[in-house]
Parts: structure tokens; sequence; C-alpha cells
């Protein structure tokens, strides 16, 4: 069944995922959607330093919005930063610098933030894919702990916040990888079998677009979305996936058409008439399951998938 579903994946991929599949897609787009003036609303994007992350805030800050940068490496934030800045003209960028795969660091980071800040929309949109198994210093499975877990706590520790305040988002960056894979709740930390980054990174995905689907059933008064950006040519790509890269290059999106969805889901008022927890692709809900695939999983599954999470939420909240 693997090799099934990757198979109608890639087809699929090669059809959709390109900068052509984007090309076909944009057509349908309206432009006054992106029309918008967002001084006054204020930005959390993880991961805003480079890739699609980075190409986000720039069209945020563009359009007047204040962005804070939740960023690793202060260097590389600084950097991007300075870029944001020069291009949009807009000074209200912010880098705030924590690593997303310490759960106490980033439970610490939101409870400082929420104090001093205000927030309208969280774009999780910081990624990793480590290809061998690799513990954190909290002894946890680090593309588990930051795509998951730290994705999780982050957003479970500012929904206070974003509840307080108008129109309020979170939209995750997820991947159509995920259609590859089953909910496999028994396995979190991949400490069995053989370990597959590529296959790991597709789970933590999946993962992702469960919980949004429970976050939207859970908190009403926030918009819940995940995106898929398409193949696009980020440096996260280069470094993880060389191969892919190397054979895909000339039909990868650039960052910006990565990005795009995430824009779109952010400020424009399109996006809040959709249903809340539905997972997008070039700005339409799409289905969060390959035909035939046998990918679904069981509401139990899913209950405690959240369980394991609320679960070391409280061990690692300070």
């Amino acid at each position: 069944m693997s090799f099934y579903r990757n198979a109608v994946w890639f087809v699929k991929g090669l059809q959709e995922y390109t900068k052509s599949g984007y090309e076909a897609a944009a057509k349908h787009f309206v432009a006054a959607d992106l029309d918008v003036n967002l001084s006054g609303r204020s930005f959390m994007i993880t991961g805003a330093n480079s890739g699609i992350g980075k190409a986000t805030a720039q069209e945020i800050a563009s359009r007047g919005g204040t962005i804070h940068m939740v960023c690793r490496n202060e260097g590389r934030a600084e950097a991007a930063k300075e870029e944001i800045v020069e291009r949009s003209k807009n000074q209200n960028v912010h880098v705030h610098i924590v690593d997303m795969s310490s759960a106490r660091e980033v439970w610490e980071f939101a409870q400082n933030f929420s104090q001093s800040h205000t927030v309208h929309v969280l774009i999780n949109n910081a990624g990793c894919m480590v290809n061998q198994r690799e513990l954190t210093e909290e002894g946890l499975e680090k593309n588990f702990a930051t795509n998951t877990l730290g994705t999780y706590i982050l957003t479970t520790a500012l929904i206070p916040a974003l509840k307080k305040v108008e129109d309020p988002r979170v939209v995750t960056v997820s991947s159509g990888g995920m259609l590859t894979q089953k909910l496999n709740v028994d396995d979190l930390q991949f400490e069995k079998g053989t370990f597959d980054g590529t296959m790991v990174y597709a789970q933590n995905k999946r993962q992702q677009v469960i919980l949004t689907d429970r976050w939207a059933s859970q908190h009403k008064e926030i918009h819940f979305s995940c995106m898929h950006p398409g193949w696009a040519d980020t440096p996260a790509v280069q470094t993880s996936m060389p191969s892919f890269h190397a054979k895909m290059q000339n039909k990868l999106r650039t960052e910006a058409m990565g990005g795009d969805t995430a824009v779109w889901l952010s400020v424009s008022a399109a996006a809040i008439k959709q249903p809340s927890g539905r997972f997008f692709q070039d700005r339409k809900a799409v289905a969060t399951h390959l035909p035939l695939a046998s990918t679904r999983s069981s509401p139990q599954d899913e209950e405690k998938l959240q369980a394991v999470l609320d679960e070391f939420t409280l061990k690692f909240k300070p």
C-alpha cells in the first residue's frame, strides 16, 4: 500500500505541486484578495529567516503588518530582518530567538510574549527534517520535537492571547507528503524499525493536519487552517533532499509561490469564509487523503495523539 500511495502522490505532485502547477492554479486567483492594509495587525512567523517563512514575512511586511520572526539562528535572522525591512520599508519587524525543538524554550517564549505583545495571526512554518534519528537535550526525537510538539506547544500557549483579538488566525505550513502517511500514534518518536527522515517528516505533517482539525472544533473563536506549499526551491529542500532537488530543480516553485497560500490564509477576507480546520493547496481547500490509500485514522487514535501531546505540554511547562 505504501508503494501505491507514493506512486499516486508523485504523479499528483508532478501535475499540481510544481511551478507549472502553481501557474495553472494562479490563473484562478482573485488579485484583490491580497490587496489589504495590515497596519495594526501582528503576525508571528516561525522559521521566518529563510525559505517559505521569509517569503511569507516579506509579503505581509510589504502590506504593513507587524512581523515577529521566531528563529533559531540569530545571525541569519537579523540578516533576513534587514532585507525584509529594506524591501518593505516597514520598520515593524522583530526577531525572537527560539529553538522550536526545545519544549521548555517554546513555552517560556510564548508566556513572555503574551505578557508584552499582541498577536493576531500565528503562522507555524518552522520545520525540521533530520535524516538520522537524533535526540534533543530533552530526550525527544528531533523531528517530532520540532514539527509536532513545538508547533503544538506554541499554538496551545498562544490560544488565550489569540482569543483576545479581532479576526484571530492560525496557519500551519504542512506538506502534501502527509498524504502518503496514516497516523501512527503508537510510535510517535520512531523508536521502532528503520528510521527514514522523509517518512518521519511526512508523518509529522499528517499529525499537523489532524491537530488543525481538532483545534478548529475546540476553539471556534479562532480560524485554523493548514496548507501545502507545493514543491518549492528552498534551502531546506536543498539540504534535506539533495537528490530530489537535483532531479526536480527546474520544476520547483519559487519561495514566494510556496508561501502564497500561507499569505492568503493569513490576510485575506476570502480565507476566513472557508470552514475552519481545512487543508489548502493554491488557495483552495483540498482532500486530506488520496483515493483508496487507507490513510484515515480512527477518532480514538486522533484523541490519543492530542492526549500524548498534552502530557508533554504539561511536563515541560515552566
